[in-house]
């Protein structure tokens, strides 16, 4: 499996789990494993993951689930929810749920520090933004936001959420392209990300 993170680098790591159970709506696995380095990987609720298992033959199947629950038994377990059989393909989709989008974003660091940017790429697991290098954005920060995302139907849905900073870099430009993933966001909000998405990709398919 791997991280559908908005950092890139997180995103390329893989890791190993064992299925313990599976149910109607989970699939229950034991903390995953990055085998390079022996460290186990630390899941959160709502962390979206790419995974995949060998079917007949040694054929590759991928799919993407999300972190629902965790449930201790003699170890921790984590449940991922279980994918529709159609959503289970051949074909690795990892990334075909972040795409590169210059979107108005409003963000709330505190009371006092507030401000726009614009958005870098969004995803269904977290986003990327551009903001003036002077605001003083930490590691790990929480901080409350809202974007504006325009639809082909001519909707434009105002989708908030609350983000945790993973990374943040300067650019050449003097400004800062800020990393995070999503700490809370609806499910109705996530799946209008989601649809967005799937639109701007058709779109740069089209092209």
């Amino acid at each position: 499996m791997q991280m559908n993170s908005i950092d890139e680098e997180e995103s390329k790591i893989e890791y190993k789990s064992r299925i313990a159970d599976v149910t109607e709506s989970a699939i229950i696995i034991e903390i995953p494993l990055n085998e390079k380095t022996g460290r186990l990987k630390k899941l959160y609720q709502g962390d979206e993951i790419s995974a995949h298992f060998l079917g007949q033959g040694g054929v590759k199947h991928y799919f993407t689930t999300e972190v629902v629950a965790f449930t201790e038994d003699v170890i921790r377990l984590i449940e991922l929810r279980l994918p529709e059989l159609s959503a289970i393909t051949q074909i690795q989709r990892r990334n075909f749920l972040r795409v590169l989008a210059e979107l108005e974003i409003a963000v709330k660091l505190n009371d006092q520090i507030q401000f726009v940017g614009l958005t870098d790429d969004v995803g269904g697991g977290g986003i990327s933004f551009i903001c003036d290098g002077h605001i003083p954005i930490g590691l790990n920060a929480i901080i409350s936001c809202w974007i504006l995302a325009p639809f082909k139907n001519g909707s434009i849905e105002h989708i908030p959420f609350t983000g945790e900073v993973v990374r943040v870099k300067g650019t050449e430009t003097g400004k800062q392209l800020v990393m995070i993933r999503f700490a809370e966001i609806a499910d109705r909000e996530r799946q209008k990300l989601i649809r967005f998405c799937f639109e701007r990709q058709m779109d740069f398919r089209k092209r």
